[in-house]
This record gives structure tokens, C-alpha cells and sequence, in this order.
């Protein structure tokens, strides 16, 4: 395997293990978005919606505090003063927790609508 490709298989294996966080916190409506070769921005979008505050507050938490534990810690952060869409950039993949308002209004899935999008099964 070439070393790009170990990066990659990396940053797919952190973005499935961020969609299983989020199922423990009780997400709604989780997405993954493979955006290799539709843009440079970054390689996934790991998408979900939270139906309260602290759900949202306990999402960002619980994603932050396992990524850490692993040495994976989030460029930037955003949001979470409102808390209506929480932005974490980890700069290959990036983590949205909406509001469904907010999800609803943005629309990721029709945005991006050329990548290959993932919805994850809430077991």
C-alpha cells in the first residue's frame, strides 16, 4: 500500500469510528460524504443532527474527547457558543452537528450532491 493510500484508508477508518461517536451520543440522521475528487477542501464531511443543546454539547464532547485519546486533535472548532451548527476541523475530514433547522436550511446532501454519500444505519 502506497503511503498516500495508508492516509487515506486513515482518514476513512477516523471518519467511521467519528460516525460510531456519534451513534453513541444518539445522533440523528448521520451522513458521510466522500469528497475525494470533487474538492481539495477536505477528503470527508461526517455529518449529523441533534435534536437539543446538550445533545449537540454531548456529540462535540464525546467526538473531541476519544479523537484526543488517540492523538487526533481538531484544528479548529467552531459553534459552540450557539450551538445551532458545531463545526470541527480536523483539516481531512471536518465534523458537522446540526440543529435540524439548520441541517434542513444547508442541505449538505443536495450541495454536494457529486460525492459519494453514505447514510449511516443508527443501530
Amino acid at each position: 500500500m502506497t503511503k498516500q493510500n495508508k492516509k487515506v484508508s486513515t482518514h476513512y477508518k477516523i471518519a467511521k469510528k467519528i460516525t460510531k461517536l456519534m451513534i453513541d451520543k444518539k445522533a440523528l440522521d448521520i451522513t458521510l460524504i466522500d469528497l475525494k475528487g470533487v474538492t481539495t477542501l477536505t477528503d470527508y464531511f461526517i455529518i449529523c443532527t441533534s435534536e437539543s443543546d446538550p445533545q449537540t454539547r454531548a456529540i462535540f464532547n464525546h467526538i473531541k474527547d476519544q479523537l484526543i485519546k488517540k492523538d487526533v486533535k481538531p484544528w479548529k472548532a467552531e459553534g459552540y457558543e450557539h450551538l445551532h451548527w458545531v463545526v470541527m476541523d480536523y483539516i481531512n475530514f471536518v465534523v458537522h452537528i446540526f440543529n435540524k433547522k439548520t441541517r434542513d436550511y444547508y442541505d449538505f446532501e443536495r450541495l454536494w450532491g457529486d460525492a459519494k454519500i453514505t447514510k449511516i444505519k443508527n443501530i
